[in-house]
């Protein structure tokens, strides 16, 4: 019996080895990658972190943080450590970047006095077996540089946000709030709006003609009349000139063939990625990395569970040998007449922190098509992009021929050009292509001397586009170039700006609130020498070099506070507070109790609100304009429809009058009609002003007065 009993206790299991990533859905992927002996657990991004409620910096103590267990994750730490003290090993597998080193840090001083086992560090770009494999066999160790470097970003932000926002609470508005890279960003935006507002509209005409050739007809467009650049700046300069040539022959001239190299891109970094996503797709930065997030961690192929990108927070566009050998062997089965001798190699940036290789699909093999039925349409859309990037960079140049034939009549010259794709490349895979080069045009045959009939003119009003506000795409690619924040933040940026109102959306465009602008004059006035792009970027080459192990972070964070303190002091002592003029007397009166309405500042702009509060909870929007109804007497004010919120300006009098407007009156009247004016948008003519009359055909342009609405109801 005692033998029996050695036998059977020398059978005991292997011991486990708990591997600790940030999601479960990544823990799941990977835990049917490593099979038997294997334990995945997710962290759930940080478990240990600064407190929210209060500062939490040892500013006399080195700036040392003050850590504690994030809410809520006590429970999910006690787990962890449960299941690390029966294990043999323990493997820290969080994201391969400065946030995610930081978890390891965090997990491997929260786990090490409660267990054992070895505990190690492991990184991998790509959820895959042989990536996860490869990871596990090589164990390494937290690099102590890269958790200084996020130590010290977020010991920074902390600075910065805890100093400015009581501040503002002060001087402006309880419960505000400011952080450093962001309220960069918001300048930017202020910036941008203000140029837009400022830039005054200027008329100008193009000329167009219909030209007949046997059957065959095509338009070309005024390019020269007399020698110089036509100045067309109103309809009278045009029908001038179609007066001198309508009756003069017309001749082919000019016929010119060029022939362009087109270049495959790069695979997509992260800030690429959301700017291709964002003029291609019409998604925002967040639900790009949502979806690419979703895409990196796994989605069910068959009975497969299969990461189908690489990480998708990188500003490289390295790719691995492994992955180019992949991709190469694809091409040559499937296009191999546009397979170049060697691989492509793309330049890194110079900025670029080269953890990972550029965004690209695990398996080239698996094309969109093939795995379309087991994704969302958005998941498809989205990945489909991210591998047609990716394969097309390494195929061959496309090549396009154009043709530019110049035409005269008269003293005029009218030009038309057409391109054509003469070999392919790699445009055999760019299947949502919406660049200029992917659309092709036709001319008839024609030769030098040749005679051409005019058919038809086509004088066309334009007026000169102002600068146009930042949408997702544009402001991302300018955080990029100012060197303002890292692609891991692009999207939280500007969901920040976003969620506390600072700035809306308006046809996909960034539009700053009334309370952004007034947060951002404040901050850009007391604290100039922080709150600009050159002092952001130095910061983040700062932290670049923290990483390289060439600078103390604590040192940087020393050198910032001292002078930024002082002006925090000086101007919390010295600065007038714009509280008690925000809250602005009216000669409206509440409906319910009597008493007179306030003007207020809100979470969500300007309102009105009885005066009687706390008494009388009764509030109102701001009217915007008269209502332009005849005898109606009523005024505009923003509404929200039922179920997704969505604004519209509608009638006070409402529902004895049942005027509607979907564009967002401005303070200024129509000259002509007196209807009052709103701002649209197009692409032909970019932001403009115009009467909301439809009977009025009224556009703002250059130098033309405008009255201006009045508070009153005369």
């Amino acid at each position: 019996m005692a033998e029996k009993k050695t036998a059977k206790k020398s059978k005991s299991k292997t011991p486990q080895t708990l591997v600790i990533v940030e999601s479960p859905t990544k823990a799941h992927t990977i835990e049917k990658y490593l099979g038997p002996g294997y334990v995945v657990k997710a962290s759930v991004g940080h478990l240990i972190d600064l407190p929210k409620s209060r500062m939490a910096i040892d500013i006399e103590n080195g700036f040392q943080p003050e850590y504690i267990t994030v809410r809520g994750k006590a429970k999910l730490l006690k787990e962890l450590q449960k299941e690390a003290k029966k294990s043999a090993a323990v493997l820290l597998a969080s994201d391969n970047d400065r946030e995610g080193e930081a978890i390891a840090w965090h997990l491997n001083r929260a786990l090490k006095d409660k267990t054992d086992a070895k505990i190690s560090r492991i990184v991998f770009n790509e959820i895959t077996p042989t990536a996860i494999s490869e990871a596990v066999k090589n164990p390494g160790e937290i690099v102590e540089s890269k958790v200084n470097a996020q130590k010290a970003r977020r010991v920074l932000d902390r600075l910065v946000g805890y100093n400015l926002s009581p501040l503002l609470w002060v001087k402006v508005k309880n419960g505000l709030s400011a952080g450093r890279v962001q309220s960069v960003a918001l300048r930017l935006i202020c910036e941008r709006e203000k140029e837009v507002e400022e830039f005054l509209p200027e008329e100008y005409w193009s000329l167009d003609a219909d030209f007949t050739k046997g059957k065959s007809s095509f338009t070309a467009q005024l390019v020269k009349y007399k020698g110089e650049n036509p100045e067309l700046k109103s309809e009278k300069d045009v029908n001038d000139i179609i007066e001198q040539i309508k009756n003069s022959p017309c001749v082919v001239s000019s016929i010119k063939k060029t022939e362009k190299t087109v270049k495959p891109k790069a695979p997509f970094t992260t800030s690429k990625l959301q700017q291709a996503a964002a003029n291609r797709l019409g998604f925002t930065s967040r639900k790009t990395m949502q979806i690419a997030q979703q895409l990196y961690e796994g989605i069910q192929i068959g009975t497969n569970h299969v990461g189908l990108i690489t990480y998708m927070r990188t500003d490289s566009v390295r790719i691995s040998e492994t992955a180019l050998a992949e991709v190469r062997e694809w091409i040559s089965k499937n296009h191999p007449e546009d397979l170049p001798e060697a691989p492509i190699y793309y330049a890194v940036g110079k900025s670029a922190q080269d953890a990972h290789e550029g965004i690209r699909p695990t398996y080239t093999s698996y094309t969109p098509e093939s795995v379309k039925e087991y994704l969302t349409h958005d998941q498809f859309r989205l990945y489909s992009i991210i591998w047609e990037r990716f394969v097309s960079s390494q195929m061959n140049n496309a090549k396009m021929v154009t043709t530019s034939v110049e035409i005269t009549s008269g003293d005029a010259i009218f030009r038309v050009a057409a391109s054509k794709v003469s070999e392919k490349g790699f445009y055999h895979v760019i299947k949502l292509l919406s660049s200029k080069e992917d659309k092709s045009s036709s001319l008839p045959a024609m030769k030098e001397g040749e005679d051409l009939n005019v058919e038809n003119f086509h004088p066309e009003q334009h007026f000169t586009q102002g600068p146009a506000r930042y949408t997702d795409a544009s402001i991302v690619r300018m955080l990029e170039e100012k060197g303002i924040g890292r692609p891991s933040t692009y999207a939280t940026i500007i969901s920040v700006l976003l969620d506390r109102y600072y700035v809306t959306r308006s046809n996909k465009q960034l539009v700053p609130t009334q309370l952004g602008r007034m947060i951002n004059k404040i901050l850009i006035e007391a604290f100039p020498a922080v709150i600009n792009e050159e002092f952001t970027a130095q910061i983040e080459n700062d932290l670049d070099k923290v990483e390289a192990d060439e600078l103390v972070w604590n040192n940087i964070i020393s050198d910032f506070y001292g002078p930024f303190k002082e002006t925090i002091d000086n101007v919390m002592e010295n600065q007038e507070s714009i509280k008690g003029f925000l809250d602005e007397e009216t000669d409206k009166v509440c409906e319910e109790c009597g008493k007179p309405m306030v003007k207020k500042l809100g979470r969500f702009g300007f309102f009105l609100a009885c005066s009687g509060f706390p008494q009388c909870y009764n509030t109102k929007s701001i009217p915007l304009a008269k209502c332009p109804c005849k005898d109606c007497g009523g005024e505009i004010v923003e509404r929200k429809t039922k179920g997704r919120g969505k604004a519209f300006y509608g009638c006070t009098n409402y529902p004895t009058c049942t005027f509607i407007s979907h564009f967002k009156p401005i303070d200024q009247y129509c000259p002509q009609c007196g209807w009052f004016l709103v701002e649209k948008y197009d692409k032909k003519n970019g932001s403009y002003k115009s009467c909301i009359n439809p009977d009025c055909n009224y556009l703002h342009t250059s130098g033309e007065e405008m009255s201006v609405a009045v508070e009153s109801e005369e």
